[in-house]
This record gives structure tokens, sequence and C-alpha cells, in this order.
């Protein structure tokens, strides 16, 4: 089948766990596909000619909708302007005209949509356009539990308010675009639940998985030269206070690691990402480093004693997992931060959801070496059984051939 896969989501080397989706999702693709590419971002910000021609290696062309042309490199500057292109329609009129006179020249079957949770107006104004071509909304997640799992742990009314309303609305846009899009994509069984429950027809919800290229990680580089040990190592996207991510730094910064160096004084914490160093980089403990966005995680996660995964809200599931098994380095997660995603409490990772079973399941993965090792490798043995991206391919061929048939 012709595929047009698009997204406004789109980096290399990938950056976190939207980049790994994305990224993989395309290699599968492009193995049971002719798939063609159009990014709905800039050059600069997929990583320029190194990326782009990264991507051409998986597709027949490689083209940008006009939403990329012009924008700002600078963070702020560029939200600013992405939200008055927004307002004044701008974006999403170029964008629709373009990928419907994308789809006629080339022939193109499918039309699937990368991080489709956050693309519903486009694909409503295509859908209008083109009700003939099949579309994939391909989530990451359930947006509305990402955005309202928030409520219990925020006290402040607007806030609440804000959190509420937010989350209300994509519900709406979910219960649409299920019954809209010809198929809607979960990454786990707990996401495809919930969108069967919305659909006239549950065929329509389709597993494709968060999952890793281990030969992406089958060679540790040299460790980080201000790595120290013993050390625990948080990673993900961070951007503001309320953000999942922030949320669960504070926690392990004033809760668990405290109680962590009671017992062993001279831990080291390392937390890596996007935007961390702009929102938690006025830390300046000792033996806490906050590293921002690197070009790559390796040469600390390889060498980590500890992955942490203290999510207490979030939707889908985590390539924090997934990355840390691929590199042999044992997990202590919540119970949450392990959603939808088969792992066993003491034979694939620890489960804590309170700050002292938390710090006590780090500690004991610091002082038990054997526990660690056997933690860590049948964890990689789940990864590489069930998460890797030959499944993928297998789940992208399940979904190609359920449209070819529908």
């Amino acid at each position: 089948m012709r595929v047009l896969f698009t997204t406004e989501i789109l980096e290399h080397p990938p950056a976190g766990g939207p980049q790994l989706r994305i990224e993989n999702s395309i290699k599968a693709l492009s193995r049971v596909a002719d798939l063609w590419i159009v990014a709905r971002t800039a050059t600069q910000l997929i990583g320029g000619k190194a990326a782009e021609d990264y991507f051409r290696q998986y597709c027949r062309e490689f083209d940008y909708a006009p939403s990329g042309n012009r924008l700002f490199g600078n963070r702020i500057l560029r939200k600013l302007q992405r939200s008055w292109r927004k307002l004044r329609g701008v974006d999403i009129d170029a964008d629709t005209q373009f990928i419907v006179d994308y789809v006629r020249a080339r022939q193109i079957d499918v039309i699937w949509f990368g991080y489709g949770n956050i693309s519903f107006p486009l694909i409503r104004r295509i859908k209008a356009r083109m009700p003939e071509i099949p579309v994939v909304c391909d989530t990451d997640s359930v947006w509305s539990r990402f955005v309202l799992r928030e409520l219990p742990y925020q006290r402040n009314p607007i806030r609440r308010w804000y959190v509420a309303a937010r989350g209300r609305r994509k519900e709406r846009e979910e219960r649409v675009w299920v019954n809209l899009c010809e198929v809607t994509t979960a990454v786990s069984e707990v996401d495809a639940e919930y969108y069967r429950s919305l659909a006239t027809d549950p065929q329509r919800v389709r597993i494709f998985s968060n999952v890793i290229d281990l030969n992406s990680y089958a060679n540790a580089p040299a460790p980080a030269q201000d790595i120290r040990k013993p050390c625990i190592y948080l990673a993900g996207t961070f951007g503001h206070y309320h953000s999942p991510m922030d949320v669960a730094a504070r926690w392990v910064l004033t809760e668990i690691l405290p109680k962590v160096r009671a017992a062993i004084p001279k831990v080291n914490f390392y937390i890596v990402g996007r935007d961390s160093d702009r929102t938690l980089g006025h830390l300046r403990e000792p033996h806490v480093s906050v590293l921002g966005k690197l070009p790559s995680v390796l040469p600390y996660l390889c060498y980590a004693d500890v992955s942490l995964v203290p999510l207490k809200f979030e939707s889908g599931t985590r390539f924090k997992i997934l990355e840390a098994a691929a590199c042999g380095v044992p997990i202590v997660s919540t119970t949450l931060g392990a959603e939808g995603l088969p792992v066993i409490d003491g034979q694939h990772v620890l489960i804590a959801d309170d700050a002292e079973q938390f710090a006590g399941a780090i500690i004991r993965l610091l002082n038990n070496r054997l526990l660690a090792q056997t933690l860590a490798g049948n964890c990689r043995e789940l990864v590489r059984r069930s998460f890797s991206v030959d499944r993928l391919e297998e789940e992208a061929r399940d979904i190609l051939g359920y449209l070819s048939h529908a």
C-alpha cells in the first residue's frame, strides 16, 4: 500500500519518547508499505540536513508541509508564532490543501497521522475534503487521561478548572476521531479498551505499540566524564511546573532522595531531558546534576545503577522502561509508570507508590547487585521478545491488512 506518514513531531537523533515513537513507526512502516513522509515542522527542528537524509532512507519522498515554513528557532517565539498562525487559521488551511494535493498526485492509499491525538483539526478537515481516503489516527496515549490525571494532585482552583476544561475538550475530540478515522491506534490494551468504549465499531481500534530498536543500544558508548557512582537516573520531557516529569522530579528530590541518602549518603542523582535544565536548573545541590537535553542519554543511562520512573500521572507506555531495560539497568517505577507494560513487580522491575517504599526499592537495588542484575536481565529479555521494531512491523502489517479489506 502507498502510505503517507505525516507528523509535526520529528527529530533525529530522537531526543525523547515522542521522537522515538515516530522514528520507530517510520522504520516499521517502511518494511510493509511504500512510504512517503511529510513533516509538519522545520528542517532545523528535526536535526538539519543530516536528519533529513536519515529519514529519506526509509521513504520514497520526504517533504515539508507549509506549516514548517519560516518557523523561529527560539522555542518561546516559535510557540507564540504557532499560536498566532493557529488563531488566524493559516497553517491548517495551507496544510490541508498541501496534503490533499499530495495524496492525489501520488495516488496515496492511506494517510497515517503520527501523533494523531494532537492533529485532530487537520484530520477533520482532510476527511471532509477526502472522505474516501482511509486515515489512521496514531496515538501515543489517551490524551484526556494524560490531562485529567493531574486533578487529584492539583489544589489550585484556577489550575483545576483549566485542567478539567482541557481534559473534557480532549474527551470530546477522542469520541469524534475514533469514529471518524478508519483506524485509531493504541499503544497498549489499557488504552485500546478506552478507545473501543467510544467506537461504534471496536475493530477500528488497533494496537501499535511503543517499541525500541535494540540495535541502537547494542554498543554502549564511553561513560560521561562527570558521572559518579553510585548513581540513580531520571529522564523525560520536562517543560513547566505542572508537567508529569517536573512533578515526578520534585517528588524524588524532596521526599525520596533524602531517604536514600540516609542509607547511602553519597548517592548521585542525574536528571536528563528536554527543558529539565530550564525548569529544574536552579537546583545546586551536591550530588544532583540537571543536564537538560543531550545529544544522547546513553553515556549516562548505560552506567546508571538504577533508573527511576516515579510518575504519578500520565498516559501511554514508558520509553523510560524500554530504554533502561535495553541498557541492562534495573528500574524502580510507580504502578502508573509501568502502566500498559506486562512487567511484574519483583521479576522485571520494582514497583513502589509512596516515598518510603520507593526509596527502599532504590536502596535494595543499590545494595544488592545480584537482584539488580536479575531484574535488569529479565526486563531486557521481555523487551527483546515483545517490544522490538519487528513486533511493530507485525502490528503495522495487521493495520494495513485490515484497511485493505475494510
